[in-house]
């Protein structure tokens, strides 16, 4: 009942910044927490960053300081803002949401954009 739509990807040289948005859309008045994960090449998928509805965060420690997560539930749409690119932050990036189902016992949904990718090379 949600869909999510990643944009901003792209190439970047190392230093670079790059912005990357996603857009949700359903039933999004349910949504709890939103975030990004990447998966590089030969790699898991991990956690990038979290925000939840009240606005915490949440970083991988190979991040912090450099990407910057932030919400504007008006427009459905969370944003990570990434600075001081690196190499190894090449990978596809994917959105998250969540939201609890409207039944009892509840639980808890995840779904997940198609992705977009970030190359990060000179």
């Amino acid at each position: 009942q949600v869909q999510l739509v990643e944009s901003g990807g792209g190439l970047v040289q190392p230093g670079g910044s790059l912005r990357l948005s996603c857009t949700a859309s359903g039933s999004v008045f349910s949504i709890n927490a939103m975030g990004w994960y990447r998966q590089a090449l030969g790699k898991e998928r991990e956690l990038v960053a979290t925000i939840t509805s009240s606005g915490s965060t949440n970083y991988a420690a190979s991040v912090k300081g450099r990407f910057t997560i932030s919400r504007d539930n008006a427009k459905n749409t969370v944003f990570l803002q990434m600075n001081s690119l690196k190499p190894e932050d090449t990978a596809v990036y994917y959105c998250n949401a969540n939201r609890f189902t409207a039944t009892i016992p509840r639980r808890l949904v995840d779904y997940w954009g198609k992705g977009t990718l970030v190359t990060v090379s000179s």
